[in-house]
């Protein structure tokens, strides 16, 4: 019992030790913004990495989620509810939760490991306190531009996944459904509000807030050589998912409140 108490002691106040640690990094990127036309070349050089470099990916997965969701949707409700209500499935599912969520959960490998492993295997390598030694933040110049192309490049994103997705999911319901374009696009006129999509991008924001500032913390707290540089990745990936999850519950339930 004691042994017990004392793991879960010690996980629990590990924890807190993490999350204000991780608080206090994510106080420093937000006093760097005053310094953001200094650190310009960074931020652009990362939203392009993050935004841009993501897109193939993400094109490729939000059209066959698409696609699945489309044929599950009319499956489910082929007996039951009139073709043209399939649009509206598919939207919504799309824009509200499937969209942000799942994509968010896939750029947590591409794009939060890939965080941790750079900003590790520069800390292992004393790049990060040659940094410091030359007079230039760290924090500044590698956690901030990651974090500000996070939070402005992830909202873009899951536009266009949600574009994708409801493509596929249009050429699915009218090519093997028997679910004619007008019914679909009907079906989304149905329940288009634009406080859906407001949610939607909300998500996304604080979705690429979190994968970027997990996987830079992590990195810049990267020990051990390679080994810690691998465990950062995969600790970014874990972490990432899980808190993407319980925000997903929490945004959920505080947003539903203004409907």
């Amino acid at each position: 019992m004691k042994k017990i108490i004392l793991f879960y002691g010690r996980g629990g106040a590990n924890f807190f030790v993490h999350f204000y640690r991780v608080c206090a990094y994510l106080g420093a990127a937000i006093g760097q913004l005053r310094y953001m036309h200094f650190y310009r070349r960074q931020i652009i050089e990362q939203m392009y990495r993050i935004g841009i470099g993501s897109l193939s990916l993400i094109a490729g997965l939000s059209l066959f989620t698409g696609l699945a969701t489309t044929l599950q949707t009319a499956y489910q409700i082929a007996a039951y509810v009139p073709k043209y209500i399939v649009g509206s499935i598919v939207f919504q599912s799309e824009m509200l939760e499937l969209g942000p969520t799942l994509m968010a959960l896939v750029l947590s490998g591409r794009v939060g490991a890939g965080i941790a492993s750079e900003i590790g295997t520069m800390k292992v390598s004393e790049q990060v306190d040659a940094l410091t030694s030359m007079g230039v933040d760290p924090v500044g110049y590698l956690v901030m531009p990651r974090i500000l192309a996070g939070v402005t490049m992830f909202p873009i994103i899951i536009i266009f996944a949600v574009v994708v997705a409801v493509g596929g999911g249009h050429w699915a319901a009218t090519t093997t459904m028997g679910v004619s374009s007008a019914d679909f696009v009907r079906g989304m006129k149905e329940v288009f509000r634009a406080k859906d999509v407001w949610v939607g991008l909300i998500k996304a924001t604080v979705y690429g807030g979190i994968i970027t500032l997990i996987g830079s913390y992590l990195g810049m707290e990267t020990e051990q050589g390679a080994k810690g540089v691998g465990m950062a990745a995969t600790a970014t990936v874990v972490w990432s998912s899980s808190f993407i999850l319980i925000m997903d519950y929490v945004l959920t339930r505080t947003l539903l409140k203004f409907y």
